[in-house]
């Protein structure tokens, strides 16, 4: 299969996919972000009594917390989220859900504070951790192919490709924020390291067959050397994404309800990572090769020359 002749094709694909989520970021504030990122107040509840997830999101409405969300942890226990909470808050929301809800008895099993400034820091130390992730597989690649023509070349492919799947991600869980209300956490923060790795080893095992084939067949052209080293890893790569995405998904399924925006993005990024490492990744391997991206910006260039010659 000419994978390369495609290439156009990939980059409309993968630029309609990321679209959607780009306008959402755009006409919305952005991603819902929970309270590791805003501030707020964690309670841990076990009733007595038999008690509905929903039954104890109606009555948190009733008291004034329409925000907060319930999570199930088991049998009439629940984790609850909302603004941030004093004392005084906490014991009248466990003394109104004891009269409504649970007569016998409800126990506090856990109570804790998310300071704003903690938050803040939270989402820096995030951001410097995907910066220095993203730099250090940059410095490796280049590094790694130093053998390559032009090896600073497949260190900006991966990181490309990496963007490329970080922003599927950003994007989708922006729209499933405004629709869904899904909300960002610590947690989104360690899945997009976990993709971003799952990402560029696909990568790199597509790119080291490449190497081997370059290094072999030196004659032939780089476009078809591209082709072979796809056909060559394609099997590998769906197979393990395929094995993968069924464990995934079965724990998506059957696993606890905390873990699954973690699982969400995982299920996405693994997609989206199997895909760049065949149609992004590559693909800007043979477009810097063929110089489409110095024709691209000469053909910018020209109508100013033009105009200024005439």
């Amino acid at each position: 299969m000419d994978f390369v002749a495609k290439r156009n094709w990939f980059y409309l694909f993968s630029f309609l996919v990321i679209l959607p989520g780009i306008v959402f970021l755009i006409i919305t504030p952005g991603l819902k972000q929970g309270i590791d990122f805003t501030g707020g107040s964690t309670l841990t509840l076990a009733f007595s009594n038999t008690v509905t997830q929903q039954q104890l999101r109606d009555e948190l409405e009733l008291q004034g917390y329409p925000e907060a969300s319930v999570q199930s942890f088991g049998e009439n226990t629940f984790f609850m989220r909302s603004r941030e909470l004093t004392d005084d808050d906490r014991d009248a929301i466990v003394k109104a859900l004891e009269a409504r809800l649970s007569p016998d008895g409800v126990n506090v099993l856990s109570f804790d504070l998310v300071s704003p400034v903690i938050a803040r820091d939270t989402v820096l130390n995030g951001i410097y951790a995907v910066i220095a992730a993203t730099v250090g597989i940059f410095i490796y690649l280049w590094w790694a192919f130093r053998s390559m023509p032009s090896p600073f070349r497949y260190g900006v492919a991966a990181i490309v490709a990496l963007v490329h799947d970080t922003a599927i991600v950003v994007g989708i869980f922006a729209i499933l924020g405004n629709l869904a209300g899904t909300e960002v956490n610590t947690m989104f923060l360690i899945a997009i390291l976990t993709v971003i790795g799952y990402s560029v080893n696909d990568t790199i095992v597509v790119f080291d067959r490449l190497r081997e084939n370059v290094l072999n067949y030196p004659n032939r052209e780089f476009s078809d050397n591209v082709n072979v080293s796809i056909s060559e890893t394609l099997g590998r790569s769906l197979n393990t994404s395929l094995t993968l995405l069924v464990t995934l998904m079965a724990l998506f399924l059957f696993g606890g309800v905390t873990i699954r925006a973690f699982l969400l993005v995982l299920l996405i990024g693994v997609v989206a990572g199997t895909y760049s490492s065949i149609a992004i990744a590559t693909q800007v391997l043979v477009t810097w090769d063929a110089g489409d991206f110095g024709r691209l910006l000469r053909r910018r260039r020209s109508p100013g020359r033009s105009a200024a010659s005439a």
